[in-house]
Formats: C-alpha cells, structure tokens, sequence
C-alpha cells in the first residue's frame, strides 16, 4: 500500500485523480492517501469532463496534453492518468501539489 496517490513507472508516473463534475473553476488539490481531488466546471457528457481533467492535469504537470493519457475509469469518478516524462521530474511536481491532512 502507497501513502500517496502517485506511482512512479519507467517513463512516467501513474496517478489516481477522484474528479467532481460541474464543481465550479477547474481546481487540483489533494485529496486523500489514494488519489488526488480535482474538481471541473465541465459536465461528465460526451467525454466533456475527460477532457477538461486531461487539460488540467498537463497544465498542472507542465506537460503537452499528448503526454497525459486516460487509462482507467473513463465513467468512474475516480481515474487513473498516465503522465509520460521524467518519472523523478512528475513525482517532484505530484508531492508539491499533494498535501495529506493533518
């Protein structure tokens, strides 16, 4: 088991993101020991929220939205993302956006 909603690969890292659709400005911050919170102004039709999370998080992650790939829960609240890169590179940025509660 993990402390944090991160895992590093060979060439990236995979994240757990639990999205809130129709939640107002599009926001990442985080969430739980097991998956970051963002919450999206976009509705969950026709990929629209998807999308919307594929945006924030390579902007978040200062990554083209080609390196960032949705490859689990397309209609669950709760995805998984593949971030292509530097995994050491991802993994810094994912610890300073993620601040457990204490």
């Amino acid at each position: 088991m993990t402390d944090r909603p991160w895992t590093a690969t060979a060439d990236g890292i995979i994240i757990a993101v639990r999205v809130t659709p129709r939640g107002g400005r599009d926001a990442l911050i985080a969430g739980t020991t097991a998956h970051f919170a963002a919450r999206l102004a976009a509705a969950p039709v026709e990929g629209a929220a998807n999308a919307a999370l594929i945006a924030l998080i390579a902007k978040a992650f200062a990554l083209p939205k080609r390196d960032v790939s949705l490859i689990a829960g397309q209609t669950a609240r709760i995805k998984r993302l593949k971030l292509s890169g530097d995994p050491q590179r991802l993994a810094e940025i994912a610890a300073g956006l993620y601040a457990p509660a204490a």
